[in-house]
């Protein structure tokens, strides 16, 4: 029998005279390493197998152990299993559905007649321990997908009948189980060694959901918990999320008089007078910059003849996101996105390859269908406006266009603090137009253009457009949570559909490529990430108060008065001359984040200054109104993030 040869990460091989598996691998090389194999990745693939999976002559393993920073996905999804296992060993009536690992998480869905609450997430925390503790060993079996179907339904476990069944329909003729003591799930995993490699866990909150997210379909119980691979990152990951809890942008909304839902436009905000200042500082703002990058504005309608996106492909792909009308007998639908419209503009007039790159940007309102339970605050809304833009290039200006995008994010990023984000090459998803060709040469090009500048990226498989691949831009924000904001998407394929052209050097016509872009994507979904982010701390040139002035005593009043009118010729001032005392004015000023306050006392009056404290609690005194003045007219000017007095 021939050697089976394995690949080690230092191109040294081990030898066996069958197939191995990962874990019979590890066993070979040392006891310690086997102890801890969580699982590997295999011939540079960066999904994770399972530690039982067989291995073959010639593969390239990589074991990944406990302290790998992808073995928290695999304690997680075990740790979802142990869940299942834990509420069924509680309540035997209860059946499972799904579980899957989510961002910083888990979940599993059940169908019960008993409602969890709040307690119950103590009894069932401290079951998955006593399971964890008892180190009950994972094994895997794989079995024809009959006797799966013939098996869940005996107990009675019919989600699981379904899933199964849609698996068969796919053509699979196998599926795996994952067995821990008398207990077992259907799973793809990976999975753990035993219980006992889960460290750190805990439960978080139980909500409502429907099966396969559909609310036609059944409502289940869903209980969400986390794990760690310490119980030092656990606690450091609580504490973050009860920050997040305070700084939640629907609280702050209110709180700081923002915006407001109705329910006569659900999904649909109201910005206040307040809220809009924040909006339309940051329109501004982007609009200089489309100055400095060489934007033009344009305004595109709100409502079109549905030809224009079967033209697009956006009928075939999205109309489930759409909303339809009719009018004049003629089947319309309200704006999703800018890009069709934007092609009917390109196409208004002739393009010489002199007139290429052309970049247009469009604050159109966009409205989109979301289903009433997966709406949440700003983040999700089915009315909102980007701050979007189109390029039409040739060939050989994708990568300068490209670097010039990836340049115009990082100025927009720091000057609003936003310093860690990380790029995620999106490629082709199943439901797609174009040829392969076609995607080939674009997702080549994000490529090219991404290791030209050295940017470090990620590869998210099948997350692309419809259209075309794309670079998702997601941020970190302060409390380590990611927020996919902004994109630049390669095109071939709707110029190709609008049979748009240019003529070239060569005097013949040219299709031009079509890059969609977005440096904050959603105002809407932007604002609700900054927000929190923030606190609610906003910079001086953006918060919708800049300044409030409080005077100490009714004597003081005249003066105050004459202050803020000097002042609100330049800023958004609000003068606080009512009849209580300044320790009450100060604090209602910080709960508003007023960026300064001006205090006006007996003192400042005579003296003909003026006190100033800033948002921290420091007080700078013996200022004339002039230099005050300058000072706040460079901050604004320059947008920086922290005071100009500090």
């Amino acid at each position: 029998m021939s050697k089976i040869s394995i690949i080690l990460p230092d191109s040294s091989t081990k030898d066996f005279q069958k197939s191995p598996s990962v874990l019979e691998l590890a066993e070979s090389i040392g006891s310690r390493l086997a102890k801890d194999t969580i699982g590997a990745k295999i011939n540079s693939n960066n999904e994770v197998q399972d530690l039982r999976t067989l291995l073959s002559d010639q593969d390239k393993v990589e074991i990944i152990t406990k302290q790998s920073k992808e073995s928290l996905d695999i304690f997680r999804h075990s740790a979802a299993h142990v869940l299942a296992q834990a509420v069924q060993s509680i309540w035997p009536e209860i059946k499972v559905t799904i579980g899957p690992v989510i961002e910083s998480g888990f979940y599993y869905d059940f169908d019960s007649s008993y409602v969890f609450v709040e307690e119950d997430l103590i009894k069932i925390e401290k079951k998955m321990k006593e399971l964890i503790k008892s180190k009950l060993p994972v094994t895997k079996e794989v079995w024809a997908i009959d006797k799966a179907i013939d098996y869940f339904k005996n107990k009675k476990e019919l989600f699981k009948v379904e899933i199964i069944k849609d698996l068969k329909q796919e053509g699979l003729s196998e599926v795996s189980i994952y067995k821990q003591g008398d207990w077992l799930d259907l799973c793809k995993g990976p999975h753990v060694q035993n219980l006992g490699q889960i460290s750190s866990i805990k439960l978080l909150s139980v909500a409502g959901a429907y099966w396969k997210g559909d609310e036609k379909n059944k409502q289940l119980q869903r209980i969400y918990g986390t794990a760690f691979r310490s119980e030092k990152d656990l606690q450091e990951h609580l504490h973050l999320l009860e920050e997040a809890k305070k700084r939640d942008h629907r609280i702050l909304g209110k709180k700081l008089d923002l915006f407001f839902f109705h329910k006569y436009s659900p999904g649909a905000p109201f910005f206040t007078a307040k809220g809009s200042v924040i909006y339309n500082e940051l329109t501004s703002y982007l609009k200089e910059l489309y100055i400095k990058y060489n934007y033009e504005e344009v305004i595109s309608p709100q409502i079109f003849d549905v030809d224009l996106y079967h033209k697009s492909g956006h009928y075939e792909n999205y109309r489930e996101n759409m909303y339809f009308t009719e009018i004049d007998k003629r089947q319309f639908s309200v704006k999703p996105m800018n890009c069709p419209g934007h092609c009917l503009i390109y196409s208004q007039k002739k393009h010489s390859y002199r007139d290429l790159p052309w970049r247009i940007a469009d604050f159109g309102r966009l409205h989109r269908y979301e289903r009433s339970g997966t709406m949440h605050g700003l983040s999700r809304v089915r009315s909102f406006c980007q701050d979007d833009a189109h390029i039409f290039c040739r060939l050989d200006q994708l990568q300068s266009e490209i670097k010039s995008f990836m340049n115009f994010l990082k100025e927009v990023y720091k000057s609003l603090g936003m310093n860690e984000y990380k790029i995620y090459l999106s490629t082709r998803p199943e439901k797609r137009m174009g040829s392969d060709d076609v995607w080939d040469k674009s997702e080549d090009a994000l490529k090219k253009a991404l290791d030209t500048l050295k940017l470090p990226y990620t590869i998210s498989k099948g997350d692309g457009a419809f259209y075309g691949p794309k670079l998702d831009i997601v941020f970190i924000d302060s409390m380590k949570r990611p927020w996919q904001l902004g994109t630049l998407q390669c095109d071939f394929n709707m110029p190709e559909a609008f049979k748009l052209s240019y003529v070239g050097e060569d005097n013949e016509n040219h299709q031009p490529i079509m890059l969609h872009r977005a440096i904050l994507g959603s105002f809407e979904r932007f604002l609700a990430t900054y927000l929190e982010h923030t606190a609610g701390r906003l910079s001086f040139w953006m918060s919708p108060v800049q300044i409030a002035i409080c005077n100490l005593t009714d004597k003081n009043k005249a003066y105050s008065e004459n202050i803020n009118i000097e002042l609100k010729k330049d800023f958004r001032t609000f003068l606080d001359i009512r009849n209580e005392k300044l320790g009450f004015k100060i604090r209602e000023a910080q709960i508003k984040q007023i960026p300064y306050m001006i205090i006006v006392g007996d003192k400042e009056e005579s003296d003909k200054k003026v006190s100033l404290r800033l948002r921290t609690g420091e007080n700078i005194n013996n200022l004339t109104l002039k230099e005050v003045i300058e000072k706040l007219r460079k901050e604004k000017q320059t947008r920086i993030m922290e005071s100009i007095f500090i």
